[in-house]
């Protein structure tokens, strides 16, 4: 039977997001309760179906069905391993500043906070850089050096004797653009599919495998419908920042990060050659004898030219490792999100593929990430053996959350704090400026593409279809000599029939690509408030120093020793600042380059077949 539910709250629908606009005291139809992540599928009065916020709705109890404690249980957060004698140090502290918000609860006169949207358009969960597919350039930018790039050795120092060779990236398999957008509306999701919720991994016995679902000292992590469901938000720790302030040995690694000062300020060490890697291949696999299907990606890195294949859980496990390991340092966007039905679609496998593509090529772009230990396992895996060995230790890496400042070695001086408050404060405003902006365009994008697949093109059609009529008449007057005119004026009709076409099919040779950089950034913009939050948080434990060192809470030297620390965490953070400017140019003046040449044939285009259409017509 049909399960009704009644509105809590209103609810306005961002567009893209597949989502249901609702208001107080509506009452609408459950169609699906297996979206998770705090999301719900609601059909109203008007047979609009989408997606409701689960906690603004009140379900009628009497037809839910009965309480599985199974499905209720929740994996346990682990937190981060330390010493006895380190934990003697946290006694002296509150816990870190920064909270998870909480869910307001029913009957409460405020909504509860929105949860993450589960779908992948204009989600915040998608990052990318799709610039290595579909590039015009037959190498995909490959054959570009680092120096012409914005990591490149003008801002960044190269590292000495590593010298990654170029590859070409004009795969004939590799996604060149989509033929759909947006690709959300096109898809069936009634109804979810669990072969990318299973708990089934490469080897469920592995011992690091609980450790993946709770992460040491990474992710923050929210249970949906299914055991194994989890939405991620990004660079978010929980660990506090004094597990590395009042540490009491630094551990002592190969896998040192140096921050220098460069031209414009910290920097990461970058390497001589770019990383990169081409997502292509998609084939349809299964399993359990056929009960159970997944696509799996063949990735080929630039290093190797030697292809290994993933499915998207496995970049998920990716995605949960950089997390887990970097996510106090460096923001980390989300991954296209899991899905439901609709995943063996055409449309759906391309949209997915270019995503995976834009967001694998991201990782590739930042030098700390991509010559991390777990990402190269990734990359260049030698058989089952050797990635099974090598996520087991992944998943055992003990250098996580704020504890990857202890890797961290600044060529600089100390920072002064008062300064690196300021330039944190002028960063946040831009990154805020910056968001709303994406989301204008996003708005005014997804506007116009709805006008150019819609209306725009049957007014043109119009037009033509009233050129046509009228030569028709003109063509039955039997007045000799008619035959020029009237030729002239059906060939016009036609004309603007061509013209429709044009304008329903440019959207995806121009917009989509601003549509999903911009899409892009409205992700890993979402990510630097956490991460700056950390810097923050480690700040003013800093200066509680004073106050502490007065009652004995800590030693004089452990204070020095923790505004030390700091100064490390800030350079980190202005690394990865200068590192966000230095790409958000390149980015932006790549795709405002392809959107506007775009442009510019789309309209000679149709100048070229007006003129046409005009040469047609005589003069007496």
């Amino acid at each position: 039977m049909a399960l009704k539910a009644q509105v809590l709250y209103d609810f306005t629908a961002e567009p893209g997001n597949n989502e249901l606009t609702v208001k107080e005291g509506e009452t609408v139809t459950i169609t699906n309760q297996q979206i998770g992540g705090g999301w719900i599928e609601a059909q109203n009065s008007r047979g609009d179906v989408g997606l409701v916020p689960e906690d603004y709705i009140e379900l009628n109890k009497s037809a839910l069905p009965p309480f599985s404690a199974a499905a209720a249980a929740a994996p346990a957060a682990n937190v981060g391993s330390v010493t006895n004698s380190d934990l003697s140090f946290f006694d002296a502290f509150a816990p870190a500043a920064g909270t998870q918000n909480q869910v307001a609860g029913r009957g409460s006169s405020t909504p509860p906070d929105t949860p993450v949207s589960p779908y992948p358009d204009e989600a915040d969960r998608n990052g990318g850089d799709p610039w290595s597919s579909w590039s015009t350039d037959p190498s995909a930018g490959a054959s570009n050096n680092w120096a012409s790039n914005p990591e490149g050795t003008q801002t960044g120092k190269a590292a000495a004797g590593d010298s990654w060779a170029g590859a070409s990236h004009g795969h004939p398999q590799a996604y060149q653009g989509p033929d759909i957008y947006p690709y959300p509306y096109l898809i069936d999701y009634t109804g979810a599919d669990d072969d990318e919720w299973d708990d089934e991994w490469d080897d469920k016995s592995a011992a690091g495998f609980n450790e993946a679902e709770s992460g040491d000292g990474g992710a923050m992590q929210r249970g949906g419908a299914h055991a194994s469901m989890k939405l991620k938000f990004p660079g978010f720790s929980k660990s506090g920042p004094e597990l590395y302030l009042l540490c009491k040995q630094i551990a002592k690694g190969k896998d040192k990060l140096t921050i220098y000062m460069g031209e414009v300020g910290p920097v990461w060490l970058y390497p001589e050659s770019q990383l990169d890697c081409v997502v292509a291949d998609p084939k349809k696999g299964s399993k359990m004898y056929g009960l159970k299907s997944y696509i799996e990606y063949q990735i080929t890195a630039n290093t190797t030219n030697r292809p290994v294949n993933h499915r998207y859980k496995h970049f998920d496990w990716l995605y949960e490792r950089l997390l887990d390991k970097f996510g106090s340092a460096i923001p980390i966007p989300s991954l296209p999100d899991k899905q439901v039905t609709g995943r063996f679609e055409e449309e759906f496998i391309k949209m997915r593929m270019e995503r995976l593509q834009g967001w694998m090529s991201r990782m590739c772009r930042h030098p700390v990430v991509a010559s991390s230990e777990v990402f190269q396992l990734f990359l260049t895996y030698k058989d089952e053996k050797d990635w099974k060995t090598g996520k087991r230790k992944a998943e055992k890496d003990e250098t996580v959350g704020v504890m990857i400042f202890t890797t961290i070695e600044p060529e600089a001086p100390d920072l002064d704090t008062i300064e690196v408050e300021n330039k944190c404060d002028q960063f946040s405003r831009f990154t805020k400026a910056m968001d709303d902006g994406v989301k204008e365009i996003l708005t005014v994008g997804h506007e116009h593409w709805k006008r150019c697949t819609g209306p725009l093109p049957k007014e043109y059609q119009r037009i033509g279809k009233a050129f046509q009529n009228l030569s028709s008449v003109f063509n039955s007057s039997g007045y000799q000599g008619e035959e020029t005119l009237t030729d002239a004026m059906t060939a016009a009709g036609k004309t603007y029939e061509e013209i429709a076409q044009l304008v329903a099919e440019q959207p995806k040779k121009d917009l989509h690509f601003l549509m999903e950089t911009n899409n892009e950034y409205k992700g890993l913009l979402g990510c630097f408030p956490d991460t700056i939050a950390v810097h923050k948080a480690a700040i003013d434990k800093v200066k509680e120093g004073d106050k502490l060192v007065a009652t004995s809470k800590i030693s004089p030297q452990e204070k020095v020793t923790m505004a030390k620390r700091v100064s490390t965490m800030s350079y980190a953070l202005q690394a990865e600042m200068n590192h966000f400017h230095s790409n958000r140019i390149y980015d932006y003046n790549r795709v405002m380059q392809q959107y506007l040449e775009e442009q510019v044939k789309f309209y000679e285009t149709i100048a070229a077949k007006l003129r046409q259409a005009h040469s047609q017509f005589t003069t007496m």
